[in-house]
């Protein structure tokens, strides 16, 4: 997805992070490196989870010395700035922003319909409509993927963005103003749905996602299903079919294939080819099926791909590169969300995944989070990276 309106004249990023369980030098840590923000107006703020209890204090101590009013973001095992990630340890990322203030728009936790989106945002959309969203979103909500696709639809929005990670409470930087019906609804610190901000069309950015798996066959037809089950590919039993695709040292030994081999479901009308990629449950010998982390449908497409490093890295190139054509300045600034599942787990270091980055757009600033899910364009992805740039 990519805008190309009139840039924004005055539009500047910096971004920091810092590393520390005790929040408050953290915080003073973080914004000496951020150096002086006078006159930014958006401010994108990124936890690990170790701080989420911390999270109303720390963004109130943000706003309070910043002067930024409006502050994103969520908690994630790991956080990244610039070219540094933290995983897995206390710290925290955050990026100030210098917007024309009408170029953007918080709206508050959305749990079930949008309505306190219209009762927020509904003016400023009439005025100026949006063609991206920011969204982070707790993965305990309900109907997340519904919610996630109307939000999309009804604002017109392209949603990037991703879900909260955490071993504990799962913060979002928000606005005033939510459903009402508890405390975890007020703002500026909430929780249970999604939240975000929308930007307007005049503000130009480019996205794009990496899967961080290769297909390892062609894209089949499931031909009998039983809510997760596979039980036929292509009219033959599913695990002949999978073991045909995962090759014979693969199919001889198959515990090997946990957390290496995955189901991939092309999305139906994609002129890019892409796919959701989903985890392999069970397997079932005797009967021949398999299960995967979604329901499927008899005449639904299937196919299976490998994730280790050197796809990951692979496909990571290839998406940095059709995005690189597509831009035609040097980014000004960029939110990366990258899957828990892949940072030093996939890549040996997080500034690994950063420096791929880096090598195609050179030293911009940059902040975002490890989340639980990857949110690109209107559906929920998995082990994926999604890319936003600030033109």
């Amino acid at each position: 997805m990519t805008t190309t309106p009139a840039p924004a004249d005055e539009a500047t990023f910096q971004a920091a992070a810092a590393a520390g369980s005790d929040w408050g030098p953290t915080v003073k840590s973080c914004l000496e490196s951020l150096g002086p923000v006078e006159g930014c107006t958006l401010g994108f703020l990124y936890l690990t989870d170790a701080l989420a209890d911390q999270a109303t204090s720390i963004v109130t101590l943000l706003r309070g010395v910043t002067g930024i009013p409006h502050w994103v973001g969520t908690t994630g095992i790991g956080v990244c700035a610039n070219g540094h990630t933290l995983f897995d340890e206390p710290g925290m990322a955050v990026m100030a922003a210098r917007l024309p203030p009408e170029s953007f728009h918080l709206f508050p936790m959305l749990t079930e319909g949008l309505e306190p989106l219209r009762r927020k945002a509904g003016p400023w959309l009439d005025r100026h409509g949006s063609s991206l969203a920011l969204v982070h979103a707790d993965p305990r909500t309900k109907n997340l993927a519904g919610l996630v696709s109307t939000l999309s639809e009804e604002t017109g929005s392209f949603l990037v963005g991703g879900l909260s990670a955490s071993r504990g409470s799962f913060p979002q930087f928000t606005m005033p103003g939510g459903t009402g019906t508890g405390a975890g609804t007020a703002g500026p610190v909430a929780e249970g749905g999604v939240s975000g901000v929308l930007f307007a069309p005049d503000l130009p950015v480019a996205t794009a996602h990496t899967q961080g798996c290769v297909p390892i066959g062609p894209a089949r037809s499931i031909t009998a299903a039983d809510g997760d089950k596979v039980l036929e590919i292509d009219g033959r039993p599913a695990l002949e079919i999978f073991k045909q695709d995962i090759g014979p040292d693969l199919a001889a030994d198959l515990p090997r294939v946990a957390g290496l081999i995955f189901a991939g479901l092309p999305i139906t009308g994609s002129d890019t080819g892409d796919y959701l990629v989903r985890d392999l449950v069970a397997i079932d010998p005797r009967a021949g099926w398999i299960s995967i982390a979604e329901e499927v449908r008899t005449g639904q497409p299937i196919l299976f791909t490998r994730r280790d490093r050197a796809s990951a890295e692979a496909d990571m190139r290839r998406m940095l590169a059709a995005l690189k054509k597509r831009v035609s300045t040097r980014p000004k600034g960029a939110i990366y969300v990258s899957c828990i599942a892949r940072g030093p787990s996939l890549f040996g270091s997080g500034d690994n995944e950063l420096a791929l980055i880096r090598e195609a757009f050179g030293p911009i600033p940059l902040v975002g989070f490890y989340a639980a899910g990857e949110i690109s364009h209107q559906r929920l992805y998995g082990y994926t990276g999604v890319l936003t740039l600030f033109l």
